[in-house]
C-alpha cells in the first residue's frame, strides 16, 4: 500500500511558476509509474503528465507540453511537477497517482493509488 501526499500548490499570477511535490511512503517507490492529474470545478479529471520507473521516459498532455516538467527522485521517494508560464486555465486541484504499468498512462482509471490533491489557482 502506497500513501501519496502532494504539496506546493497555491495562488500565482498568470505567467508565474509553481513546483508541486508528491511524497510517497509505504511501498517501493521505484516500482511505480507516477502520474499527475488535475480536476477543475465542473470538469472531469484529466491527465497532465506521467513518468516511468527510472525517470527516463516522460509523457505530457498537449495542453502543458513545453510548460510543465515532471521528474522524480527515487532516493527521496518523491515526484515533482514544475509548472512554468502558468495560465488561468491551469487552475485546478492537482493529484499525483501511482501504478505498476506504463500502459495507458493517460487513463486515470488505471492508477491504483492517489494523493489527496493540492489546489493550484492562477489569477489573470
Amino acid at each position: 500500500q502506497v500513501q501519496l501526499v502532494e504539496s506546493g500548490g497555491g495562488l500565482v499570477q498568470a505567467g508565474g511558476s509553481l513546483r508541486l511535490s508528491c511524497a510517497a511512503s509505504g511501498g517501493t517507490f521505484s516500482n511505480y509509474v507516477m502520474g499527475w492529474f488535475r480536476q477543475a470545478p465542473g470538469k472531469e479529471r484529466e491527465f497532465v503528465a506521467a513518468i516511468n520507473w527510472s525517470g527516463g521516459s516522460t509523457y505530457y498532455a498537449e495542453s502543458v507540453k513545453g510548460r510543465f516538467t515532471i521528474s522524480r527522485d527515487n532516493a527521496k521517494m518523491t515526484v515533482y511537477l514544475q509548472m512554468n508560464s502558468l495560465k488561468p486555465e491551469d487552475t485546478a486541484v492537482y493529484y499525483c497517482a501511482a501504478r505498476w504499468s506504463i500502459r495507458d498512462y493517460y487513463r486515470s482509471q488505471t492508477y491504483d493509488y492517489w494523493g489527496q490533491g493540492t489546489q493550484v489557482t492562477v489569477s489573470s
